[in-house]
C-alpha cells in the first residue's frame, strides 16, 4: 500500500478499493435480539456509517457457548445469517463495505446468559463480575477445554466465516484480543495447560494460529484479518512475555497472506508497535488510543498513525457518535460528543441511531432538552 498521511485519500485492501483510509472499529453495543440475530436498529446504524473506508462489524459469536453478554450478535444459525444479510445489503446500497469480527468469549460468559458452562483454556475464572440478563453476577468457573472442544471450536470459527461470506460480508476479522478466548490461550495467567496448547510460547500461540489458518482455508486468506492487543490487561489477562509471544504468533501467520493485522490501541511511539510494523509484511490497521475526541485530535491521531507505518486507521467512538465522521473530518467540522450512558446494555435507538449528521444538527438548546427528556 502506498504510504500517505492523507487519511481521506483512497486506499486498497486486497481486492477492495476503499474511498478513504478510515476503518470503523468493531464496537459491541448489545442491540441484537436475545438469540443473537441482528435487528432493524443495526441495519440503520451501520448504513448510517457507510462512508467509512471499511466497517468491521461488532464481535459475533461462532457458537452458543461463545456468547459473552446479553443481546450480542452471533453467526451460527440460518436466522443469524439472514439477519446479517439485511445489514450488509443496506450498507452496500449506501456504498459501503463490511468485514465481520468473529469473537468467542471463553471465560467471559455466564450460564445465566447462555445456559451453558463457559469454556476456556484452563479453569481460571474471570476476576470480576459479569453482566447477565439478571444483572451483574460473580463470574463462573469455566470448564477447561478438551482436545475435542478445541477441534470443534476451530471448526465453528471456520463455519462462521463461511456464513459471514454468505451473509454478504467481504471478509472476517478473527478476534484474538481484549481477553477473549484466543487471547486467553496466549496469556500465561489464563493458560495453565501442560499439553500441546499450553506451557511454552510456541504452544500458547497454537490455538490462535490454528483458528486463523482454518478460517483462511474456509474463505481465502485475503478475506481474513486478525485483531491483537499486545500487553492488554482487559478482562484480567496478563502477558509476561509480550514481545516474544507476538513475534511467535505473527511469525506463524505472516506467510498466510492475510488481509490485515489489526492492533488495538496502537501507540506508534511504543517499541512493540515499531517491532510489529517492521516484522509484519502485510496491511497493518492501527487503532489509536484516543482520550480527546475533538476534530483536531482525531485528525492528528490518524495522521500520526499513518506516518508511523499503519496502512489504515481504525476509529471506534468517533464513528459511533458521528455517522458522517468522514465528512466532518474533511470539513473540519465539530464532532458530536459520545453519550456514554447509552453505550452498552441499554438497547434502543438512543445513543445509537440518533446522533445528528451535519445537515440535521440540532441547536444546543434542543440537545439540552432532548437529554433532559431522556434522563426523566
Amino acid at each position: 500500500m502506498t504510504r500517505t498521511t492523507d487519511f481521506l485519500a483512497p486506499a486498497r485492501l486486497g481486492r477492495l478499493a476503499l474511498p478513504n483510509h478510515l476503518v470503523m472499529a468493531p464496537l459491541t453495543r448489545n442491540r441484537a435480539a436475545a438469540d443473537g440475530t441482528p435487528t432493524d436498529l443495526m441495519v440503520t446504524h451501520y448504513a448510517q456509517r457507510a462512508t467509512a473506508g471499511l466497517i468491521i462489524a461488532e464481535g459475533s459469536t461462532p457458537n452458543a457457548v461463545g456468547q459473552t453478554y446479553p443481546d450480542i450478535t452471533a453467526i451460527h444459525t440460518d436466522r443469524h445469517t439472514a439477519g446479517w444479510r439485511q445489514v450488509t445489503d443496506a450498507v452496500r446500497a449506501a456504498g459501503g463495505r463490511m468485514f465481520l469480527q468473529l469473537q468467542h468469549g471463553g471465560r467471559v460468559s455466564h450460564p445465566a446468559t447462555t445456559g451453558l458452562t463457559p469454556v476456556a483454556p484452563s479453569a481460571v475464572p474471570l476476576p470480576e463480575t459479569i453482566l447477565t440478563p439478571g444483572g451483574h453476577r460473580p463470574a463462573a468457573v469455566p470448564r477447561e477445554m478438551t482436545a475435542d472442544d478445541i477441534r470443534a471450536t476451530i471448526a465453528d470459527f471456520a463455519a462462521a466465516a463461511r456464513r459471514a461470506v454468505e451473509a454478504g460480508f467481504e471478509g472476517v476479522e478473527v478476534h484474538s484480543a481484549n481477553g477473549m478466548l484466543l487471547h486467553q490461550f496466549l496469556a500465561d495467567n489464563t493458560n495453565r495447560r501442560d499439553d500441546a496448547y499450553g506451557g511454552s510460547i510456541e504452544r500458547r500461540v497454537r490455538f490462535a494460529a490454528e483458528v486463523t489458518e482454518a478460517v483462511a482455508d474456509a474463505i481465502g486468506a485475503d478475506r481474513v484479518g486478525i485483531r491483537v492487543s499486545p500487553a492488554s490487561t482487559v478482562n484480567g489477562v496478563r502477558e509476561n512475555d509480550t514481545g516474544a509471544l507476538y513475534t511467535a504468533l505473527l511469525g506463524r501467520l505472516k506467510g498466510l497472506g492475510l488481509a490485515y493485522l489489526h492492533l488495538v490501541r496502537s501507540d506508534p511511539g511504543s517499541g512493540w508497535y515499531r517491532r510489529i510494523r517492521a516484522d509484519w509484511p502485510g496491511v497493518l490497521i492501527g487503532n489509536p488510543d484516543l482520550t480527546d475526541l475533538s476534530t483536531e485530535a482525531v485528525s492528528g491521531a490518524a495522521r500520526r498513525m499513518l506516518a508511523a507505518g499503519a496502512d489504515l486507521v481504525a476509529l471506534g467512538r468517533p464513528f459511533l457518535a458521528n455517522p458522517d465522521l468522514v465528512d466532518r473530518l474533511r470539513l473540519g467540522a465539530p464532532l458530536n460528543p459520545v453519550r456514554d450512558r447509552y453505550f452498552m446494555y441499554v438497547g434502543g435507538a438512543a445513543g445509537y441511531n440518533d446522533y445528528p449528521a451535519l445537515d440535521r444538527q440540532p441547536s444546543s438548546d434542543s440537545m439540552v432538552a432532548l437529554e433532559g427528556a431522556r434522563v426523566a
